[in-house]
């Protein structure tokens, strides 16, 4: 059960965020309730007061939500400025590092760096959600560095070879139609659809 006066210090920092209450919200990156840290982060924002430092310390945050909240600013950022990704893409929260990968592919340019990482990831983590939001955010960037990356993860679980197939849109070449002519094969119907899509 949520503590009332967390729940009424989580408004307070929300409402300063709409008000422009810049000290009030950021009282709240270091309170000890996760949920009012998270919600400090979008106050700043909203406002336009949110740091640098306050999101590369909301990334090493051990609460999954906070990381999970810094990440989503993160990604509005440049990949060329900081805060970077790179070590919470390499962190042991799957859920913070789905994100991050999801992150990592909205920023424009890319990161310096992030496609290897992605491409690891797409290739060699654990979590499906995790392979799937990385090789999203390759297609999304459109290296040619991760398209071997995003054509082995067209042999993935069907969720993650949706998402491959789908990343492959801005490639072309022989393997790319050799694996698009595979996917409209498979077994699963809304990987031949997506390489059905791509064909048109």
């Amino acid at each position: 059960m949520t503590d009332p006066a967390h729940h009424e210090a989580r408004r307070t920092v929300v409402l300063a965020g709409h008000h422009g209450d810049e000290a009030t919200a950021r009282s709240g990156l270091n309170h000890p309730d996760r949920g009012v840290r998270a919600s400090a982060i979008g106050a700043l924002e909203r406002m336009g007061a949110l740091r640098i430092d306050d999101l590369e310390a909301a990334l090493g945050d051990t609460a999954a939500g906070v990381a999970c909240r810094a990440c989503e600013a993160v990604a509005l950022l440049p990949g060329d400025r900081p805060p970077s990704l790179l070590d919470t893409l390499s962190g042991a929260d799957a859920t913070v590092v789905e994100v991050a990968a999801w992150a990592s592919g909205e920023r424009q340019p890319p990161e310096a760096g992030i496609v290897a990482v992605l491409a690891h990831l797409t290739t060699t983590h654990d979590d499906a959600l995790v392979r799937e939001a990385a090789v999203a955010a390759l297609g999304a960037i459109g290296d040619e560095a991760g398209l071997a990356a995003i054509l082995a993860a067209t042999a993935d679980k069907a969720t993650v070879r949706r998402r491959a197939v789908l990343a492959l849109a801005p490639f072309e070449g022989e393997a790319v139609d050799a694996a698009l002519e595979q996917a409209r094969q498979d077994r699963d119907w809304q990987v031949r659809q997506a390489a059905e899509d791509l064909s048109e």
